[in-house]
């Protein structure tokens, strides 16, 4: 299977959670990876994705330690639409 791997950096201005994280993350830049499939048989190349996730740094280790934690894409982009409209005071900040 061909697989290709896309890589961003996502940054957060205010502390945010994610499903499947069992604590508040601190605002910062966070690196994500993309992991997306060669759909075979068609006469064109087309990925469908694999799997998101996001390194997050480990609370009880080395500050360099970091943890790679597989997270739903739709789940993170709430949490970006969340953070920009609570950092432009656009929206009354909400408890998550």
């Amino acid at each position: 299977m061909n697989t290709r791997t896309s890589n961003r950096t996502v940054r957060f201005k205010l502390p945010f959670s994610l499903k499947g994280v069992d604590r508040v993350l601190a605002p910062g830049d966070y690196r994500v990876l993309t992991d997306e499939a060669l759909i075979d048989g068609l006469s064109f190349p087309a990925y469908r994705r694999v799997s998101t996730m996001i390194f997050l740094p480990v609370e009880f280790y080395q500050a360099s330690s970091v943890e790679l934690v597989t997270i739903d894409p739709l789940d993170l982009q709430a949490a970006q639409e969340r953070d920009a409209a609570h950092a432009s005071g656009s929206a009354p900040l909400l408890n998550i």
